[in-house]
């Protein structure tokens, strides 16, 4: 197997930094899932991280201008890593200047990622800060434990306020109960409620508009004669939220909740070069 891809744009490596960034602010270690067209940060180990689930999807050709992959073999042209993206986002916060990223697999007494950051100088010669970043290769046998989560059967769609504002929400919130109340309808509408023997509050939102999803080819069919008044809601871990909405840096140009009532939290992330799926279940009620 081998991986090697190099990054020279300044804005490709902003943001495959904002991307390693924000994986790393939701996982201490993902699954890196390389093929010959995209690149994958997946979590799916469902017991160990309280039924989370992450799903993101990057196009190589957007990021790198060079990108060699040759996978496990001819017919199973892939390869997939566990790696520590904190580890990796840190070693990506020396290359914000640089003139070059280069990013390859090697073997040493054990696999590594080894990041090679070429740095300008005022000198004739550049030089290279060389990162080594103990990773795990991903038998085949695995492999089919970290396939693309489908797309809940959702009751609501709708797109969420800026990340800022909810920050601030529940920011305030959190300290007042460990579980969260979500509610939206599909009429823009969306609360977060929190409700404990002290005290009750609740924050409204409006006019946040909803996905046209008929125009895709995601199922919709629970929202067809629904009352676009009523609530489909979810109670979820405080924490695990927040954390979700703290960590984002993608910039996204759309932020979509999809609420299966009483079940899940689907949040879709859409940017031109990156999309992030977060899947974070329902505590009972």
């Amino acid at each position: 197997m081998r991986f090697r891809g190099k990054l020279v744009d300044v804005g490709c490596v902003a943001n495959f930094t904002r991307v390693l960034n924000t994986i790393a602010k939701l996982t201490k270690t993902c699954t890196l899932h390389l093929s010959s067209d995209k690149l994958y940060f997946i979590v799916s180990d469902r017991a160990a991280n309280g039924g989370v689930t992450i799903w993101c999807e990057l196009v190589q050709n957007n990021f790198f201008d060079e990108y060699q992959m040759d996978g496990l073999s001819v017919e199973f042209n892939e390869i997939y890593l566990d790696i520590p993206p904190d580890s990796i986002a840190r070693a990506l916060k020396t290359a914000q200047s640089a003139k070059s990223v280069k990013i390859k697999l090697t073997k040493k007494h054990c696999p590594y990622l080894t990041l090679d950051v070429e740095l300008a100088s005022l000198l004739s010669h550049s030089r290279v800060v060389t990162h080594d970043i103990p990773v795990q290769v991903v038998p085949q046998q695995l492999w089919s434990d970290h396939k693309e989560p489908a797309v809940p059967d959702f009751d609501v769609s709708i797109y969420l306020p800026p990340f800022k504002t909810l920050k601030s929400v529940m920011d305030k919130m959190k300290n007042l109960t460990n579980f969260m109340v979500v509610q939206a309808n599909q009429s823009g509408e969306m609360n977060l409620e929190i409700d404990t023997e002290l005290v009750s509050v609740t924050t409204y939102f409006k006019d946040l508009g909803n996905p046209p999803w008929a125009s895709v080819n995601w199922s919709q069919d629970r929202c067809h004669g629904r009352d676009p008044k009523a609530m489909a809601q979810a109670k979820v871990d405080t924490k695990k939220l927040l954390q979700f909405v703290a960590g984002q840096q993608i910039n996204a140009d759309k932020a979509v909740c999809n609420i299966v009532d009483k079940k899940l939290l689907h949040f879709i992330l859409l940017h031109e070069d990156v999309t992030l799926q977060y899947f974070l279940p329902a505590v009972t009620m």
